[in-house]
């Protein structure tokens, strides 16, 4: 399934905030509409050269350059040996640098995978 990452990450908002910018979850430890932990924000920043904290995952745009600095440091082609998918992205983004390969993340895949059938069918 080719999709645009634009198109995967208002999924992923969906699936984690049902799109509340000003969301926490997971006992307090994830904020915003991506629902992200203080570490993922960190290593993001990291990788980004930005000086992100994690009560910026609380602003949509912030949140989303955070995702993509994640996915530019963990998802590629290089670290994965092969073409990156959409079950990779969203299962690294679950799961962690390894979610991708996390027996743990799948049912999150499956979750994600039937909301994006639901709105590519729905945008026909």
């Amino acid at each position: 399934m080719a999709i645009n990452i634009m198109t995967l990450i208002m999924v992923l908002i969906q699936v984690e905030s049902a799109g509340n910018d000003l969301a926490i979850g997971d006992g307090g430890k994830a904020y915003g509409c991506l629902q992200m932990h203080a570490a993922y924000v960190q290593d993001a920043a990291e990788f980004a050269g930005e000086d992100w904290v994690h009560e910026d995952a609380f602003d949509r745009e912030t949140s989303i350059e955070i995702f993509l600095a994640y996915m530019g440091r963990y998802a590629t082609e290089d670290r994965l040996g092969r073409k990156v998918s959409a079950e990779d992205i969203a299962r690294i983004h679950n799961g962690g640098l390894y979610g991708y390969n996390r027996k743990a993340t799948l049912k999150y895949w499956n979750k994600v995978r039937a909301k994006l059938v639901d709105t590519l069918n729905n945008n026909k």
